[in-house]
């Protein structure tokens, strides 16, 4: 039973512990939850996404593929956006973006999120998009 004066407070806790062995996490733990991209009203770009991971497989290389388009969307105009990750070109086909060597002992790399510049203003509206960039631990082959 409550009193009157009785407060409340949700707590949500979460803990993600990696595994020693793979693992592909953001720095900021907020990352993807809520990212802008601002528009220049004088140049008519996109701001810019960075975010640094800190990347790790002791068994072989990191591969990464997208799993959806990525793009921002008015609900009739898209934006395309070009997604890098350690400075290579994601699509929807899986490819190396950390190699064996680099990511045994683990690494920092940079996620780079950007739209093309567009040279003429774009068609006002709220832009929106979402999209699932999955990362594979790719065994080491030995011969």
């Amino acid at each position: 039973m409550w009193a009157a004066d009785d407060a409340l407070a949700s707590i949500h806790i979460t803990a993600n512990i990696p595994n020693k062995q793979f693992h592909v996490q953001p720095r900021n733990p907020d990352f993807g939850k809520d990212e802008y991209m601002y528009y220049n009203t004088v140049t008519y770009d996109l701001s810019s996404i960075r975010q640094t991971f800190d990347v790790k497989n002791t068994d072989g290389s990191v591969h990464a593929y997208l799993d959806g388009r990525s793009v921002l969307s008015n609900g009739s105009v898209l934006i395309p956006l070009r997604v890098l990750f350690n400075d290579v070109l994601l699509s929807e086909v899986p490819q190396e973006v950390v190699d064996d060597a680099t990511s045994t002992p683990g690494t920092q790399v940079e996620m780079f999120i950007h739209a093309s510049h567009w040279p003429i203003p774009r068609t006002p509206g709220l832009y929106t998009g979402n999209f699932t960039v999955i990362f594979d631990a790719v065994p080491r082959v030995t011969l």
